[in-house]
C-alpha cells in the first residue's frame, strides 16, 4: 500500500524516502545498490517548498548500481513504476526539462564525472577541487542516502565532504581577498554622491561575507536563491544577519559603514577562532590616510597563504570556480567549469 500523505505539502526528502521504501526498493529486489536523494533539486538541500512542487518536482531516487546491470535494472524499474505517488506523478519535467523520471539507475562513477567532471572514488587533485562549483558539491554531499549495499555513495560523499586542509586554506585566503577589493568602496561612492553605487557595492560586500562565513564553517555555499537561507542555518548567525540587513537598509553611507565595522570584526573574531594562522588584530582601520574604515582583509588572506605550501601559494588569488566566475552556463556545467580553471590555474 502506497504512503496516503495528508494534505499539505510534504517535503522532497520525505516523499522520496516513502517512495523508495514502499514502491523502488521492491522492485530493484536483492540486486546489491546504492539508494539516495542526491543531485540538482532544492529538495536536495532541504530549501523545498509548496511553491517547490510546480515544476520538476516530484518523488525522486538515484540507484547506483555496477555498470553491468543498469540496463536491465533501469527496464525493470521503469515498467514497475505507478504512474503516481503521494499524489505527484513518477514522470515529471517542464519546457527546460522535458522528462525527469522518479527513479534513475546508473553508475556512481559516471553520474559523478557528469555532475563533477571527475571521478571522486579516484585521485581528486586540486585541480578537480578548484573547478567543481559549490553548488554541485553541495548536491553531491548532501540530500539523503536511503540504502547503502555497494558503499560507494558513502566513499564518495566522504572523500568530498569538505577541501582538504591547504585547499581550504588557499579557497578562504581567495574569500578575504574578493572582500579586501571591495571594502573601502562603499564609503568612496558615498562621498561623491553616489548613493546608489555604495548600495551596491554593499550588497556585494554582504553576499561575499555571507560566502565567506558558509567557508570558515565548512559548509559549500550555495547558489543565490539559496544563499541567505543556508546563511539563516550557520548557528550563531542572527546577530551577523542583523548587521547585514541594517547595513543594507541604511540611508546613508556612513552608517551603512557603521555596520559593515561591525560585522567585520565579528567575522574577524570567527577568523581567530578557527586557529589557522596566529591570531590577527580585529578592530577595523583606516583605509590607508582615507576616511573609510575597513578590515584590512588582505591582511587575512596573506596570513592564510602563508600556511599554505608553494603548489598553492603561487597560484593567482583568484580562488577557485564560483571566485572568479558568475556564469551560470559555466558554473552549471562541470566541463566548462573544469576547462576555465585549468586555464586559469595552469600549473595545477
Amino acid at each position: 500500500m502506497m504512503s496516503d500523505f495528508a494534505p499539505g505539502f510534504v517535503p522532497g526528502r520525505e516523499l522520496s524516502r516513502a517512495f523508495y521504501a514502499e514502491v523502488v526498493q521492491p522492485l530493484i529486489g536483492e540486486v546489491p545498490h546504492d539508494a539516495a536523494l542526491v543531485g540538482p533539486g532544492s529538495e536536495v538541500l532541504a530549501f523545498d517548498t509548496e511553491r517547490s512542487t510546480d515544476h520538476d518536482w516530484g518523488p525522486r531516487v538515484l540507484v547506483f548500481v555496477e555498470p553491468s546491470r543498469v540496463a536491465g535494472l533501469s527496464a525493470r524499474v521503469e515498467a514497475g513504476l505507478p504512474e503516481r505517488f503521494g499524489g505527484y506523478p513518477t514522470a515529471f519535467g517542464s519546457d527546460r526539462n522535458p522528462v525527469r523520471h522518479g527513479v534513475v539507475v546508473a553508475g556512481l562513477r559516471p553520474w559523478a564525472r557528469a555532475r563533477l567532471g571527475f571521478d571522486p572514488l579516484g585521485e581528486i587533485t586540486t585541480a578537480d577541487w578548484l573547478g567543481a562549483s559549490w553548488q554541485r558539491l553541495a548536491e553531491v554531499t548532501s540530500g539523503e542516502v536511503f540504502h547503502e549495499g555497494l558503499g560507494e555513495l558513502g566513499r564518495a560523499r566522504s572523500s568530498l565532504r569538505w577541501y582538504p586542509g591547504e585547499v581550504w586554506r588557499y579557497v578562504l585566503a581567495c574569500q578575504w581577498r574578493r572582500v579586501a577589493q571591495l571594502e573601502s568602496f562603499p564609503g568612496r561612492c558615498g562621498e561623491v554622491g553616489d548613493e546608489l553605487g555604495s548600495m551596491v557595492v554593499t550588497a556585494r560586500l554582504v553576499e561575499e561575507l555571507m560566502r565567506l562565513c558558509l567557508l570558515m564553517r565548512r559548509r559549500y555555499p550555495p547558489y543565490a536563491k539559496w544563499l541567505g537561507s543556508a546563511f539563516a542555518r550557520l548557528s550563531g548567525s542572527a546577530e551577523l544577519g542583523e548587521m547585514f540587513s541594517a547595513a543594507l537598509a541604511a540611508r546613508g553611507w556612513r552608517d551603512r559603514e557603521e555596520h559593515l565595522c561591525r560585522a567585520y570584526e565579528r567575522i574577524a573574531a570567527l577568523h581567530n577562532r578557527l586557529a589557522l594562522t596566529e591570531p590577527l588584530e580585529t578592530s577595523v582601520r583606516p583605509f590607508f590616510d582615507r576616511p573609510f574604515r575597513v578590515i584590512g582583509a588582505d591582511r587575512f588572506a596573506e596570513a592564510l597563504l602563508g600556511t599554505v605550501g608553494p603548489s598553492l601559494r603561487e597560484l593567482t588569488r583568484a580562488g577557485s570556480v564560483d571566485q572568479f566566475c558568475d556564469s551560470t552556463d559555466v558554473l552549471g556545467d562541470a566541463t566548462r567549469s573544469l576547462t576555465l580553471t585549468h586555464a586559469l590555474h595552469p600549473t595545477i
